[in-house]
């Protein structure tokens, strides 16, 4: 077995995926209750008696709130910057076992190596990673980018995703359909659609087109509105880029999850 991961949920209601290799079971971000968390796990048959640990990418809590009900599990060690420790800590009235690490810094977990990197956006010290898995003997060293909630891609990300096998990225609106939507405010449209906010079907767009390594295997696009996006409003965006990149592509509809996903 190399490396090998699944969403289990994404978009506004919670987000998390629980990643595997042969020693490490971990989640990315836990934005569900654990009575939802434990359900879901179960449906991808997992357990969180089988969790290792949680790395987090901010505090909101659509990526957070699950850490709460976490107290009856103290083995699972919860990775986060000092920022994102302090603002979850905040909430909570149990201390979880917090592994702080500096925001830029590469650093180990069992047989993974992690890596994290600042994104821009309404957090407190928001953060994607890059989780990598072997030695290349025997068995190839694979790569997996993960980013979401971003406005915008700074010339660093465009750096980070280039040398990877997979990239799970959000596209997260469409322009139009955001505009066009009655039940925000125009101030969390603005939020929404600003540089620190949500990147939009075309900004993933012109992310993955700035980059377009032939390295990629598989392209997960995560996050996305109910209200302010589909699945063929992404599609849109993604005209003339599946031939040109020639990888796969999923795209993770709001609420849901996809199934195992292999780094091959």
């Amino acid at each position: 077995m190399g490396m090998c991961f699944c969403i289990l949920g994404s978009g506004s209601a919670g987000n998390c995926a629980v990643l595997r290799t042969e020693t490490s079971r971990v989640l990315v971000d836990a934005g569900f209750s654990t009575r939802k968390l434990r359900q879901l796990l179960h449906d991808a048959n997992e357990s969180l008696e089988q969790i290792d640990a949680i790395f987090l990418t901010h505090e909101h809590g659509d990526h957070a709130a699950g850490i709460e009900g976490l107290k009856k599990f103290p083995h699972i060690q919860i990775f986060a910057n000092a920022a994102t420790a302090r603002a979850v800590q905040a909430k909570l009235d149990h201390r979880p076992s917090w592994q702080i690490f500096e925001t830029g810094a590469r650093f180990a977990f069992r047989d993974l190596e992690i890596e994290s990197f600042h994104v821009p956006h309404d957090a407190q010290e928001p953060v994607g990673f890059t989780f990598s898995h072997g030695n290349g003997l025997p068995s190839p060293r694979r790569r997996l980018a993960w980013l979401t909630d971003l406005g915008h891609a700074p010339q660093h990300i465009h750096e980070r995703i280039r040398d990877v096998d997979v990239v799970v990225v959000e596209s997260n609106h469409c322009i139009r359909l955001l505009q066009a939507d009655i039940k925000r405010p125009w101030p969390t449209k603005q939020r929404i659609s600003g540089r620190h906010g949500h990147l939009s079907n075309d900004g993933m767009r012109e992310l993955l087109e700035a980059v377009a390594s032939p390295r990629w295997q598989h392209i997960v696009l995560t996050h996305l509105s109910r209200d302010c996006n589909s699945r063929e409003a992404v599609e849109v965006s993604l005209a003339g880029l599946r031939a040109r990149l020639r990888c796969q592509f999923s795209i993770v509809a709001p609420g849901e999850g996809i199934p195992r996903v292999e780094i091959t």
